[in-house]
């Protein structure tokens, strides 16, 4: 059922909609919250606090964009007023860093092997198994600024600008942020898995 539907049922009062919202976002919640506080129960405790707004604040509920931007929105509004760990700037570090290893490349400086293209389609690969692990601790791994971005874009499937306005960036900081994590997330995942799927 889409998220539209549950709405309007929990609108009309129907309990089992709130329950499947809250089933169907709550981890999520719970990961973002982490990117601004300290401590588990205190994600958990600002997501209790977002969905208690979202309950005060569904009837004024406009639809000027998804209920999960909506619901990420107050999310992070809170967890940022709580005043743990609020971050308002990003500082990108444009030092010699490269975001590709240089191993990747022949003398000419061509590509021993091209990479393959992101796309919005998510291998089954990647989110079920020993890799997607792999891939969750990578990115555990990251910087801060890089963590949430590359959460809320890949694993929430959120838009460049939906993030830029949770995040309180710009769209263009967001797509440097974004291709800085996935090249790390590469790196690292490269490095590490020695057992190539078949």
């Amino acid at each position: 059922m889409d998220d539209l539907t549950l709405v309007t049922r929990l609108l009309d009062g129907d309990e089992v909609a709130f329950r499947d919202l809250v089933t169907r976002y709550h981890r999520s919640l719970v990961r973002i919250a982490r990117y601004y506080v300290v401590s588990e129960s205190s994600a958990e405790d600002v997501v209790q606090e977002t969905w208690l707004a979202v309950l005060r604040g569904l009837a004024n509920f406009e639809h000027r964009s998804s209920f999960k931007t909506w619901l990420f929105s107050i999310l992070v509004h809170r967890a940022r007023s709580s005043g743990v760990r609020e971050r308002r700037t990003v500082t990108l570090d444009f030092s010699n860093e490269s975001t590709v290893a240089e191993s990747r490349f022949d003398q000419r400086g061509v590509w021993c092997e091209p990479p393959v293209p992101f796309t919005d389609a998510v291998d089954s690969r990647l989110t079920n198994g020993p890799l997607a692990a792999l891939v969750r601790e990578c990115i555990a791994e990251l910087p801060e600024p890089h963590q949430a971005v590359i959460t809320l874009r890949d694993v929430e499937g959120l838009s460049t600008t939906e993030v830029a306005s949770l995040l309180e960036l710009s769209d263009a900081n967001v797509r440097v942020i974004l291709h800085r994590a996935r090249a790390r997330v590469r790196t690292a995942v490269e490095a590490r898995w020695e057992v190539q799927p078949s």
